[in-house]
């Protein structure tokens, strides 16, 4: 199995892109935050995307690149398997943020180490634009923080209030560009 990695242009994401991607995810157990400690709690429920989010990340993605963001992807035998983004624009002051917006592997081929290839593309991009740190708004599941971890994140410094709004369960965690 070869994969392939490649920036995406605005022009090429549409939904057919995501023909054989598999959102699906399985979770049971997620951290969460109580009384200032982390601790894990079970949280069974089944992740997927409905045409209405597919239709949602289309547009996302379309408007990170016209933006000035970054959307890498990997491709097996010409079908896309993962991809990543990150949005254009510092934020935060000092530590100097760039917004890791997504983060996908198609559950067939998870564990092979796209994840972690597409990962190191978004920090090395990020690094160009002058960014100190990747910040993370990151699905809460004990496998992905598990990823996560292994990536070298930690919990972020300073929480960027419109992700802790839009999703109150997801960890933020921040991830050095170095």
């Amino acid at each position: 199995m070869e994969i392939q990695y490649r920036d995406l242009s605005a022009d090429e994401i549409n939904r057919a892109l995501f023909e054989r991607f598999q959102r699906h995810q399985i979770v049971t157990r997620c951290w969460r935050k109580e009384h200032g400690t982390w601790v894990v709690k079970d949280a069974p429920f089944v992740d997927d995307w409905s045409e209405e989010d597919y239709a949602c990340l289309v547009n996302c993605l379309r408007q990170t690149i016209q933006q000035g963001g970054f959307v890498h992807a990997a491709f097996c035998d010409g079908w896309l398997k993962g991809f990543v983004s990150v949005e254009s624009g510092l934020f935060g002051g000092i530590h100097k943020y760039l917004d890791l917006s997504s983060i996908h592997v198609s559950e067939d081929l998870r564990s092979e180490g796209i994840g972690a290839a597409l990962f190191q593309a978004a920090k090395r991009w990020a690094k160009q634009q002058g960014a100190a740190k990747l910040y993370i708004s990151a699905h809460s599941a004990v496998e992905s923080q598990a990823f996560y971890k292994k990536m070298g994140c930690r919990e972020a410094a300073v929480y960027e209030q419109s992700h802790v709004e839009k999703e109150p369960f997801d960890c933020q965690l921040e991830c050095s560009c170095q």
